[in-house]
């Protein structure tokens, strides 16, 4: 009897003490960062990407704390060096919206600058005597994405990555990237095209006479996607009564009333007021030589009279005519039929 009660003493005593040491021994666990993304260039498989890292870490980062980014097998990591990466620290806990100040980085941490250093699938941020205040954001960038960043990590296969944070510094976490082929292949054919378009049939010019010039003047629009670009041509023959004709310009002339005289041009002109410059939004055609100087005027059977070099939105051209006459002029009825014809050169 005096065995077990000794025996149960010693087990009261080892109980009792159990319950006075028990409420101080805790278990000591890392904090889980907050708000985590990673914002890539590409989501696209197989090819280089920027990461943008954003957490907020509940711990912050104390003198010679280390933060570390593991990437998953099938991310290629290059030749991603400190060189092309950007650290930089928040403001607040709200990654969104916090102002980040940039610390200096390079291969390795020493006082104030940080070190930033890739082996293997972990990148590893090391603090000299930087720090970060606890709660607030931190971020990462790397890539063509920083100061001067030349190089990129490759992405793996399509599917789903984990990337785990981790170090010294007390915070761990995970952050979900998805790989996918997120990109569309769009096509389509745009054919061959060319418009043109008369804006009169019939230009009547009136009674004709030795003492005024008669003018008068008719558009045209013509467009095309040609890639090297298109001619309008005019054919016909100057205003004719039965055996009598009326002087075509051939070598070019001003208008001169009381000299028998047939002319076209392309642009605006005051003697006589009529005519107007090729209008549209550019590119557009021009007129061509011969018929693109103000005053002067001719026709010649066959000639380009509008022209470009390359495709050309709607382009509208005034035509403008100027017919005289000498005073031996025979009385009679004076016609002509003109075909305007647009060529494009596809």
């Amino acid at each position: 009897m005096k065995k077990i009660n000794i025996i149960t003493s010693l087990g009261l005593i080892i109980a009792m003490f159990m319950i006075l040491v028990g409420p101080f021994a805790q278990t000591a666990y890392a904090a889980t960062i907050t708000t985590a993304s990673d914002t890539l260039s590409t989501v696209a498989p197989s090819v280089v990407a920027n990461h943008t890292i954003l957490f907020g870490s509940p711990t912050g980062i104390a003198g010679g704390g280390t933060v570390t980014i593991t990437f998953p097998a099938g991310f290629n990591m290059g030749t991603v060096a400190f060189g092309d990466i950007d650290f930089a620290t928040g403001s607040t806990s709200t990654c969104s919206s916090a102002t980040y100040t940039e610390q200096t980085l390079a291969a390795t941490a020493a006082t104030t600058t940080w070190g930033a250093a890739v082996s293997g699938q972990v990148l590893t941020i090391t603090s000299g005597t930087g720090t970060s205040t606890a709660g607030n954001c931190l971020r990462l960038k790397i890539g063509t994405n920083t100061t001067g960043g030349t190089n990129q990590i490759t992405n793996p296969t399509a599917a789903s990555y984990g990337i785990t944070i981790g170090g010294t510094f007390g915070d761990t976490g995970t952050i979900t990237v998805n790989i996918v082929a997120n990109t569309v292949s769009v096509s389509g054919t745009v054919g061959q095209s060319i418009s043109f378009s008369l804006g009169a049939t019939s230009l009547a010019l009136g009674t004709l006479s030795s003492s005024a010039v008669v003018s008068g003047s008719h558009t045209f629009t013509v467009a095309t996607n040609a890639a090297s670009g298109m001619a309008v041509t005019v054919t016909g023959t100057t205003l004719t009564s039965g055996s009598n004709t009326i002087a075509a310009c051939a070598t070019g002339c001003t208008s001169t009333a009381g000299t028998a005289q047939f002319g076209i041009n392309l642009v605006a002109n005051t003697t006589p007021a009529v005519g107007a410059a090729a209008s549209g939004s550019a590119p557009i055609g021009v007129a061509a030589t011969g018929y693109a100087t103000a005053n002067n005027f001719r026709f010649v059977t066959g000639e380009t009279i509008a022209s470009s070099t390359a495709g050309i939105n709607s382009s509208v051209f005034t035509v403008a005519y100027i017919t005289n006459i000498a005073g031996a002029t025979a009385a009679g009825s004076y016609t002509t039929t003109l075909t305007y014809t647009a060529t494009a050169t596809f």
